[in-house]
Formats: structure tokens, C-alpha cells, sequence
């Protein structure tokens, strides 16, 4: 768990001058995180909050040098069928605009306007789940 958080300190707050605060909402004990591990490294996570029929995914994080290797692209597979199993049929999420992309390519759907959340531009998105 300190790792997966480290990496988002080093994604959020380092990368994108996120205030550390906002990361650490609260909300990660109720939280279901997922990680991507390499030879004994996190490289990659996210994290589920469910509440019944509806998860939230957020906090998608991928080390700067592993990006575009399909490290988010398995965290995504990954949080549907952990979600699905959790008994949760929609997954929504806050999508950085940069990260939009990928998110469509997994089968999320944009939802209204595009607004600004820490200084950066999001676009609420969802997908249903099989």
C-alpha cells in the first residue's frame, strides 16, 4: 500500500503539482487498490470505491517510464472484473483530458462538459459492466 501511494505522490503531486491533500482524500481505507508489480516495483496502480451497484475508479497512476507499455490498459481490465465480482455494474470515473484516450478505448463513455479539478482539465466518464 506505501508504495502504491508513493507512486501517486511521485505522479500527482511531483508530476502535475497536485496538492498532497487532495490525493489522500480520506477515502483509501474503503477503497479496493490495485497494483502493477515489476521485479518487486509498483509501477502502476488505481483504486475502486464501491458502493453497491456503482464503483468509483480513480487515483490511475503509471510510472512516468512505463507509460504506454499497456500497464493502464491492465489496470483497467484488471478494476472491471474486481468490480463485476464486487457485484458492481457501472464504473465511473474523473479522466484527466491527456488520459481521455484510454478510457474510451476500454469502453468508457464521456458525460457532460469538460471542467477543471486540481488545476487540471476532467471529463466524467462511465462504462457498464457485463
Amino acid at each position: 500500500m506505501s508504495a502504491a501511494l508513493d507512486l501517486r505522490e511521485r505522479v500527482f503531486a511531483v508530476e502535475q503539482g497536485v496538492d498532497p491533500a487532495a490525493d489522500r482524500d480520506g477515502r483509501d481505507h474503503e477503497a479496493l487498490h490495485l497494483v502493477a508489480v515489476d521485479d518487486g516495483e509498483v509501477v502502476g496502480t488505481c483504486r475502486l470505491v464501491l458502493h453497491g451497484a456503482q464503483a468509483r475508479l480513480g487515483r490511475l497512476a503509471v510510472l512516468r517510464s512505463r507509460r504506454r507499455e499497456g500497464l493502464g490498459a491492465a489496470l483497467l481490465a484488471e478494476a472491471d472484473r474486481q468490480a463485476s465480482a464486487a457485484g458492481a455494474r457501472l464504473i465511473d470515473l474523473h479522466a484527466q483530458l491527456p488520459a481521455r484516450e484510454l478510457y474510451l478505448r476500454d469502453g468508457y463513455t464521456e458525460r457532460g462538459d469538460v471542467f477543471v479539478e486540481e488545476g487540471i482539465e476532467h471529463v466524467a466518464m462511465d462504462k457498464r459492466l457485463a
